[in-house]
């Protein structure tokens, strides 16, 4: 078979990928896309997307049991965890054809099969009729990355479970273990513990959620254990012993090891980059425990290849891949665009209470030499929380004591997801503690807590 010949070949057609290939044909360039599996990768598939759908139908269900709080009755409340699944999926495919329609509307090739780079500039594609031979000037890798598996925690999909088992569970767990406490971990922990599943959450380090500032993590595990959880820090699973319906758990904590049973169990400890069969090692590409190393543009040091998303540097979020897609793009395109900052790429968690967070923690400011000031504003202190009945929650800011700029932002409680975005804005156009508290924030908005956390860091706080 003849090689075709592109400007750019994007390898992966996840959120990094497809919008890397749409952002350079929007440049003019001649592009050509290599998807393994399914166009919008894992995000879109079997992560993101169909993951939010799962918590949606769990929030609904959570409201619903809350139904007299609001002055209404809803009896013999219940759920079907089937249809649960089944809207998930539709959600995940619906948007899935979405990116095939935008590959056609932006003139884009796909090339359906496994990819290897067998040498600089070339991609052998190999498909169900054949082998396809591909060459570009450019070449991006978006290829993302997969669940990491432990010895002896590895999954098998009937007892012990990944993030992919989950979203298509074959049965509702009466006793879950879940292993880590990262985002992945608690969204799931989330939402099983809300349809009812006895749930416990083992996490090694000293606390849940362990990236997020330690006040957050702190208020969502009071909440997570209010909700019936049971969380286990600084605690190690050794061993799994698997039965016909049982795992038994063999958990270190504090010296001591003990045995527990459970029905199911869902490893959640971390990724790794899909970095194999790729010929990356012949190319001179630098690996670091399975991810490229890329420097602030995501160039590999191979003339012409690019490394974006999962399989690079982290943090490791869709928003980050597809952010690095455009500047890549625009890169190639002759342009020359701001790197990312991973220091002011936000990360979302949707359990409940939801979590957000933009920038340093107080201690890693701290850490890093500055004099911060710190604001605080709780949820009970905003008229809409509370109507919404939602008071359970925190905005908190860090501040340089000495410029005024907002170094980091963390949040805990109802729609912080969304409310994130406006300390990431601030933070992108250099805002200063003097421009958001001269803002004026609508009222009555759960964005009002905002403004308030900033006063709070300045001695200025209204309605506390």
């Amino acid at each position: 078979m003849a090689e075709k010949t592109f400007d750019v070949i994007v390898v992966g057609a996840g959120p990094g990928g497809y919008v890397a290939a749409i952002r350079a044909a929007q440049l003019g360039q001649k592009v050509a896309i290599v998807e393994r599996e399914n166009l919008g990768g894992i995000c879109l598939n079997w992560g993101c997307i169909p993951t939010k759908a799962l918590l949606r139908s769990a929030e609904v269900f959570h409201l619903m049991e809350r139904a007299k709080d609001f002055g209404l009755k809803a009896d013999k409340i219940g759920f079907d965890l089937d249809a649960v699944v089944k809207r998930s999926r539709d959600v995940a495919g619906q948007l899935s054809g979405g990116i095939g329609h935008l590959m056609k509307k932006n003139k884009i090739t796909v090339v359906m099969g496994e990819a290897t780079l067998p040498a600089k500039g070339k991609v052998s594609v190999k498909t169900d009729k054949g082998t396809e031979e591909l060459a570009a000037k450019d070449i991006v890798l978006a290829t993302g990355a997969r669940a990491r598996e432990l010895p002896g925690l590895e999954a098998d999909g009937d007892l012990v479970w990944t993030y992919r088992h989950a979203l298509k569970p074959p049965r509702m767990p009466k006793k879950l273990l879940v292993i880590g406490s990262g985002a992945i971990g608690i969204e799931f922990a989330s939402f099983f513990n809300t349809l009812g599943a006895d749930t416990t959450v083992v996490e090694v380090l000293d606390r849940v959620l362990p990236v997020e500032d330690a006040e957050i993590s702190a208020f969502a595990k009071k909440q997570f254990v209010k909700q019936g959880m049971t969380i286990m820090e600084k605690s190690t699973v050794k061993k799994l012993d698997r039965a016909k319906g049982k795992v038994t758990a063999h958990i270190e904590s504090g010296g001591k090891t003990e045995k527990l049973d459970f029905d199911t169990v869902i490893s959640a400890v971390g990724i790794v980059g899909n970095v194999e069969g790729l010929g990356l090692e012949a190319l001179g590409v630098k690996l670091d425990r399975s991810h490229v190393v890329t420097d602030e543009y995501c160039r590999t040091g191979v003339d012409g290849l690019y490394a974006i998303g999962d399989i690079a540097a982290p943090p490791w979020l869709a928003h980050k891949a597809s952010h690095e897609g455009v500047m890549v793009a625009e890169l190639i395109a002759g342009q020359k665009p701001h790197p990312v900052k991973p220091e002011s790429i936000a990360g979302c968690t949707y359990c409940q209470p939801q979590i957000a967070s933009v920038g340093y923690t107080e201690a890693k400011a701290k850490e890093l030499g500055y004099d911060i000031k710190v604001g605080r504003f709780p949820f009970i202190g905003n008229g809409k929380a509370i109507a919404l009945g939602e008071a359970e929650g925190m905005v908190k800011t860090v501040f340089d004591a000495k410029t005024g700029e907002l170094l980091g932002a963390h949040m805990v409680g109802a729609e912080v997801t969304e409310l994130i975005q406006g300390y990431i804005v601030g933070r992108t156009l250099e805002t200063t503690e003097e421009e958001l508290m001269n803002t004026v924030f609508p009222h009555p908005t759960l964005s009002e807590m905002m403004h308030e956390s900033v006063l709070d860091a300045y001695g200025r706080v209204i309605h506390m």
